[in-house]
């Protein structure tokens, strides 16, 4: 079984930044493939991003690309999404999610973290 849990949420200004940190715990954090995604209000839940357990493989939506950045750091059994120039259709609950299985990206994630809110105002 893996834990996950999302700090790093809040309110900011359009243009701003926030950063997303994950951390993890269960499993040997090298072992996970790691993701984020999102869902607004009245929305499906979407891919955000995505990075391989050896951290060599990366996926962005096209909506983020340019402005978010998915990172891990072993030591801290953590991920991070870098989230830069951010806009009010960005406002949405932010999930971490983690997959032990071979393949990335995973067609499937098989674990879930709570969700963090991020709103962008005008």
């Amino acid at each position: 079984q893996v834990q996950l849990v999302e700090t790093g949420g809040g309110l900011v200004q359009a243009g701003g930044s926030l950063r997303l940190s994950c951390t993890t715990s269960g499993r040997t954090f090298s072992s996970l493939h790691m993701g984020w995604f999102r869902q607004a209000p009245g929305k499906e839940r979407s891919t955000v991003a995505a990075i391989s357990r050896n951290g060599k493989s990366t996926y962005y939506a096209d909506f983020v690309k340019g402005r978010f950045a998915i990172s891990g750091d072993n030591a801290k059994n953590t991920v991070y999404l870098q989230m830069n120039d951010l806009k009010p259709e960005d406002t949405a609950v932010y999930y971490c999610a983690a997959d032990v299985r071979p393949y990335f990206p995973p067609v499937q994630f098989e674990y879930w973290g709570q969700g963090t809110l991020v709103t962008v105002s005008e």
